[in-house]
């Protein structure tokens, strides 16, 4: 089975690309005959390795090269390189013909639907249905869901989206990213006075409510730090115990090395970091955000979940698990049981029972 994967790069150490590229490493050694095709990559190598039977190419399409212009000049430029970029996947697909064509860029689908032909679409949604944004950006997104209601299947990440989805698809399935979980046989031992942060420095992660749950904590607790590990800026804040790191491949050892996680984000379409650090024994405490915490925390079970963003509450119970080493332990040593469902061999044979409905001439 051939089965064609498009996305805009794997140019950064991001969540979708690991996850995507975890992925197509697993069906190639599965029989399968996977592609990846994107738009953007040029020279940027792959920050994760990807298995050499996966057959990359580049349509070469430079997307970014439309915001040096603006006004309508930008207009009339992006309009050239959808142009570009379809005539070049059309033929692309043409030459490969795959039985399945999966795509992670909503953007896309619009004119994918058109040059595709009868092959069937999978739409693998990594965002919210809908999330807090501009007006503008909110209409964009409300009519690329219709288009993308117009697949063969959409694949969320959790129970609260795919209850969106029905709204426009009548093929919606829950399909939980796969996750790297800690094989190194070491775990944390809770011990260390020191919480983590991983994520983006972006709005979106919540950034300013951790820094003020983090002043809140510090009063109480000011032996414990928070080391935060991202992309992004950030204020330098001296007066508190937060150190801020760049994105490292050793993220395992910096979990095993604290004793509880923390995730602000504002929505999460999944959260790939709590089961991360849950599989090193890590309590994790999170708001309750549209939509992957509440899928992955089992409140005071794993961890706690925190409703309506309460800053209050949220320090309370970082200092909860900063008082009861035992608490942390047995919060961490449920995560680490926990995580164990998304693992690979857990996840991706619902992707192959997929496939396999899909080519089914009595499917559809």
């Amino acid at each position: 089975m051939k089965i064609v994967y498009l996305y805009s790069s794997l140019a950064i150490m991001g969540g979708v690309e690991r996850v995507l590229v975890d992925k197509m490493n697993y069906l190639v050694n599965h029989g399968y005959e996977v592609y990846i095709i994107t738009a953007d990559q040029g020279q940027h190598p792959i920050p994760y390795k990807l298995d050499e039977r996966v057959l990359f190419y580049d349509l070469q399409i430079r997307f970014h090269s439309q915001y040096r212009f603006s006004g309508w000049q930008r207009l009339i430029e992006g309009r050239k390189l959808n142009r570009l970029y379809y005539l070049r996947l059309k033929e692309k697909l043409e030459k490969i013909c795959p039985n399945i064509i999966v795509c992670t860029t909503s953007q896309a689908v619009r004119g994918l639907l058109r040059i595709k032909g009868n092959i069937p679409l999978v739409v693998e949604s990594h965002v919210n249905f809908s999330h807090p944004d501009s007006w503008h950006h909110q209409i964009r997104t409300l009519y690329n869901n219709y288009r993308i209601g117009k697949a063969y299947a959409v694949v969320t990440l959790t129970q609260g989206d795919a209850k969106n989805w029905i709204r426009v698809s009548r093929n919606v399935l829950v399909i939980p990213n796969i996750v790297h979980l800690n094989d190194t046989g070491c775990y944390s031992n809770c011990t260390n006075k020191r919480a983590i942060f991983v994520g983006r420095l972006v709005e979106q992660k919540g950034i300013p409510d951790l820094i003020k749950v983090w002043r809140i904590v510090n009063q109480r607790y000011p032996d414990w730090q928070l080391d935060v590990f991202g992309n992004g800026e950030m204020d330098s804040l001296p007066e508190i115990k937060l150190f801020v790191h760049p994105p490292t491949e050793a993220i395992m050892e910096e979990y095993i090395n604290s004793s509880m996680l923390l995730m602000t984000s504002v929505y999460e379409p999944f959260g790939l970091v709590l089961p991360e650090a849950m599989s090193c024994g890590l309590p994790v405490v999170a708001f309750d955000c549209p939509y992957g915490p509440a899928d992955i925390i089992k409140h005071e079970f794993n961890g706690f979940l925190v409703p309506k963003r309460d800053i209050n509450l949220y320090a309370n119970y970082v200092c909860a698990l900063m008082e009861s080493p035992g608490l942390r332990k047995k919060l961490g040593a449920e995560g680490i049981r926990m995580a164990q469902q998304y693992q690979a061999n857990q996840i991706m044979p619902h992707w192959q029972n997929l496939f396999v409905s899909l080519i089914s001439k009595d499917t559809f």
